[in-house]
């Protein structure tokens, strides 16, 4: 997730202790807001999806369903396993250990969605801005980014969530969703400015 190796013991206990230490599969709280992901995308289906950060994998799989190849990633060795045992079966996923942004897989081409889920304030702000590069560097001419980010303050955190949305804003996309909560943010950016009813030619 993050180039910061302070953090690794946090993770590392974290997922040692816990196939779910989030609760992810537990809370409505949680459901919802994948619920709420889901929905905001403009597309019913993609080609390539890179999901960096992706934890246990509860996320992976719901966007499993929604795409042909999906490339899942986390720093922690722990988060890794436990995402891989959560999308076996689903042979459109792989799911690797990355260190970000350095690991960012320029290698695999371009992505028509990128999906950047509760881990660009574990970043600095040097590495967020190197990452929202990376975004704008292998992202499809059709292709949408995503940032979905827990709003309070909590000890791990690096940087603000307005930070982390702030250097993604900053690439120009066009914005074709936002949705805020006390909890939580969200944003949808995409290269196509025109919005879902627009593509189906309803408007």
């Amino acid at each position: 997730m993050s180039t910061n190796n302070d953090q690794r013991p946090y993770f590392d206990a974290l997922y040692s202790a816990s196939e779910d230490p989030y609760a992810l599969r537990q809370r409505w709280y949680e459901a919802r807001k994948r619920a709420l992901l889901l929905a905001a995308l403009p597309q019913a289906r993609y080609r390539r999806v890179y999901e960096p950060g992706c934890g246990i994998g509860e996320l992976t799989l719901a966007l499993s369903h929604r795409c042909d190849d999906l490339l899942a990633s986390d720093f922690s060795a722990h988060a890794v396993t436990l995402a891989r045992k959560r999308t076996e079966g689903r042979p459109n996923v792989r799911v690797e250990q990355h260190v970000l942004p350095a690991d960012w897989p320029r290698e695999d081409g371009r992505f028509d969605l990128i999906v950047l889920s509760e881990m660009g304030y574990f970043l600095d702000r040097n590495d967020m801005q190197r990452l929202a590069r990376c975004c704008e560097e292998t992202l499809e001419a059709d292709g949408t980014l995503v940032a979905c980010d827990w709003r309070p303050d909590f000890a791990q955190r690096s940087l603000s969530t307005s930070d982390v949305h702030g250097a993604l804003a900053a690439l120009g996309l066009a914005r074709l969703a936002l949705h805020e909560e006390d909890d939580f943010v969200m944003q949808v950016w995409t290269r196509d400015a025109r919005s879902v009813a627009e593509r189906e030619g309803i408007r």
